[in-house]
């Protein structure tokens, strides 16, 4: 394949495809030709459906940068590593329930319950909302699979949602739902991310109403999706390998940080949940040995980029040894590195720290399903049988 491709579009003007890791590194970190602002995913959208739906990631710096620094400081290393305990109290809870059981759903049980209660701890809501919260936001990412939604993309007529996240009715509900936290936390501060999204900074800048909404409903849908399914991707890797299973097992029992953050990392690159997002060029350029036009649709291919022999020898082979692994899953050093990838990284390796020691034995226990999407690649069924230790 050739690393930069124009592929035509049913219902788009088509668009050039990055799959080469170098080429990916030089769209995401190049703001100054590679532009978000006129959306990160395949749809194109009209300016009044850009501006009622654009979040910090469909923006440029510097205004990228001001929004950043606005909502920045609860997804600080300082602040992910104050939650550390508090995490792993949260993974020891899921694991007594689920672990009750010797034949569950690994996602339903595990890989959503984890992140779902830490954002509901984060939020500051009642533990009775997350379930909801986590609803909706299947409803969002996985607004092309009819599983997750009442109205999937491209199988039913959204143009009355065209003005909400993802073409969603969900973000009606969140919008809703987001406010009436609002109020409460202007009544009654708290110490919570909502809280602390609300208040002025020392500059006085503050979020709109608008972009307080949009970013809640961004957290909301990017705070658990996005954590569990690398969960699970790292979860089946580890079961088709039981020798490297074992292995984890061991480094985190006599805390060997450095094999467990370097496992937390392949599982980040095999997963590569977040397949692909979208730029448009600015200006007349040149990529990959192809001439790129102002106004066109450029997409960068994480998950290819992942995948990259040039990067990464034999890039199909899961190691948990592998070094060195710069993988793009958070976005690499550029401008949009996700906000949330210190938090992502501890729930997941505190995931496999605490879950397992718990393990003699762990085994599939039916068909996997994957969710309808190509935008993110994530497992929404797992079924495993378990023995305890």
């Amino acid at each position: 394949m050739e690393p930069v491709s124009w592929q035509d579009e049913q219902d788009g003007s088509g668009f050039w495809s990055v799959v080469g890791y170098q080429d990916v590194l030089t769209v995401s970190r190049n703001v100054e030709v590679f532009s978000s602002s006129k959306g990160i995913r395949l749809e194109e959208m009209s300016d009044d459906e850009t501006s009622a739906r654009r979040t910090m990631m469909e923006l440029d710096p510097p205004e990228h940068t001001a929004y950043r620094r606005l909502v920045s400081k609860p997804f600080s290393r300082k602040a992910v590593y104050a939650y550390e305990a508090a995490i792993r109290a949260l993974a020891s809870a899921v694991l007594d329930d689920a672990l009750a059981e010797t034949s569950f759903d690994f996602v339903d049980r595990i890989a959503k319950e984890l992140p779902m209660r830490m954002l509901g701890a984060l939020l500051g809501v009642s533990s009775d909302d997350g379930p909801w919260l986590v609803e909706q936001g299947d409803a969002l990412l996985g607004n092309t699979d009819p599983e997750f939604t009442t109205h999937p993309v491209g199988l039913v007529d959204t143009d009355e949602f065209r003005l909400m996240p993802f073409r969603s009715p969900a973000g009606i509900r969140l919008f809703e739902y987001a406010q009436r936290q609002a109020r409460a936390r202007r009544r009654q501060p708290s110490n919570d991310v909502i809280s602390d999204l609300l208040r002025p900074k020392l500059d006085g800048e503050e979020l709109t109403e608008h972009e307080f909404n949009n970013f809640f409903t961004l957290l909301v849908a990017a705070g658990n999706d996005t954590t569990r399914y690398t969960m699970t991707a790292g979860m089946k890797a580890l079961i088709e390998r039981p020798e490297q299973l074992a292995e984890l097992r061991d480094a985190g029992v006599r805390g060997d940080d450095v094999l467990v953050a370097s496992a937390v990392d392949e599982i980040l690159r095999w997963g590569s949940v977040t397949m692909h997002f979208r730029r448009t060029a600015l200006t007349d350029t040149e990529l990959g040995g192809r001439q790129i036009s102002a106004g066109d649709k450029v997409v960068i291919w994480f998950i290819s980029a992942d995948y990259d022999d040039t990067q990464f020898p034999d890039p199909f082979t899961f190691d948990i040894h592998r070094s060195p692994n710069a993988h793009v899953a958070f976005g690499l050093m550029s401008p949009h590195l996700c906000l949330g990838a210190q938090l992502a990284r501890m729930e997941i390796k505190i995931l496999f720290e605490e879950l397992l020691p718990r393990l003699a034995d762990v085994r599939f226990d039916g068909e996997i399903a994957r969710l309808r999407s190509n935008f993110i690649a994530g497992i929404k069924r797992l079924p495993i049988t378990v023995t305890p230790a």
